[in-house]
């Protein structure tokens, strides 16, 4: 009965052991032949994680026919190196990832993944750049104008950076993603400034106070605390009342009033005034980004006639008075005082 058991498992595993032989005998027979044939022309699909191409096929053909001086279509499929192909694509910054494929009807398959810029960044010397997801930088594009969060003063034009500015640069990126992620933020943030320091403030679309957000750390709490400073005092005292908000405090917002005195006005329309505040910061973003262009056109223009970089047009700065710091619960209780 054991010789009849260990037969049948002889002749069992025997069994799999052909049709596996068999099938990979097979397997690399397709291969040779299918490397005989002629490629019979190529499909290249890009991916982005938004809507925005900075590359596009005629990048890819070029880079794949060297310029248009070798060709694709026709040569032997035995012939393609497609992990050079690969790494040589993914030489272009523009390119997180490529992948190269015949499938069965020996047409070059090119699949293609953009990175995704999440900031825009100027540096000192007023040269701009993006950054993606990985801090990586990425050079400003002739084909399309990103709409993403713009951050001023950044101190370096090196490539290789510092670990502070590296550090610096991931702070940015995670400011960034957060007002990207808030439809309400990106109407309302005109720019972020980089201090001298290392900080952030803030320059709001509506309104010429500063924020003071300090680092890049607890930004959803920074944000929300600037939010429910905008509901509960900026409706009854209106934007001009503060020269200066300062979130980046734990647990607190502190207000520096503008020493000249400020009229009291209708509170219900101040809180009109700040439900209007997105539908009138969003025109106001779209406006901003029809001029990128012709911004980013007039810098090249300078840059080309006197050799050395225009200079960053900034926004109107805000005029600096003699201020008092009003922490935002006394600012309530001299309101109920009254």
């Amino acid at each position: 009965m054991s010789i009849r058991s260990n037969i049948k498992k002889i002749l069992f595993i025997s069994f799999w052991c052909i049709l596996g032989a068999g099938m990979l005998v097979l397997l690399i027979a397709a291969m040779r032949v299918k490397k005989e044939k002629d490629c019979v022309g190529y499909n290249i699909d890009i991916s982005s994680p938004t809507e925005q191409l900075f590359i596009d096929k005629k990048d890819i053909e070029e880079q794949l026919t060297a310029g248009g001086v070798e060709s694709i279509k026709g040569k032997s499929i035995k012939d393609f190196d497609l992990k050079k192909l690969e790494d040589k694509l993914e030489k272009n910054v523009w390119i997180s990832d490529a992948e190269l494929f015949f499938d069965n009807n020996q047409v070059l398959q090119v699949k293609i993944k953009e990175r995704n810029p999440v900031a825009r960044i100027f540096t000192v010397s007023g040269n701009s750049f993006y950054i993606d997801s990985a801090t990586v930088r990425l050079p400003l594009s002739e084909k399309f104008s990103a709409r993403l969060p713009v951050f001023t003063g950044f101190p370096s034009d090196k490539e290789r950076m510092s670990k502070k500015e590296k550090e610096l640069l991931k702070q940015v990126k995670t400011i960034s993603q957060y007002i990207l992620s808030n439809e309400f933020w990106m109407a309302q943030v005109a720019q972020v400034d980089i201090t001298s320091s290392g900080t952030f403030e803030i320059i709001p679309t509506i309104g010429h106070q500063v924020i003071e957000f300090g680092d890049g750390s607890d930004c959803e709490k920074k944000f929300n605390r600037l939010l429910l400073f905008y509901r509960q005092v900026i409706s009854e005292t209106g934007f001009q009342a503060y020269e200066r908000i300062k979130v980046q405090y734990a647990g607190q917002v502190v207000g520096v009033r503008q020493a000249a005195a400020i009229s009291r006005f209708d509170s219900l329309q101040a809180i009109k005034n700040v439900e209007k505040m997105i539908a009138m910061a969003q025109t106001e973003q779209e406006r901003m980004l029809k001029m990128d262009s012709l911004q980013m056109a007039t810098m090249q223009h300078r840059s080309d006639n006197q050799g050395a970089p225009a200079p960053l047009v900034m926004p109107d700065s805000v005029t600096e008075k003699p201020n008092t710091t009003v922490p935002v619960k006394q600012i309530r209780e001299k309101r109920s005082n009254r």
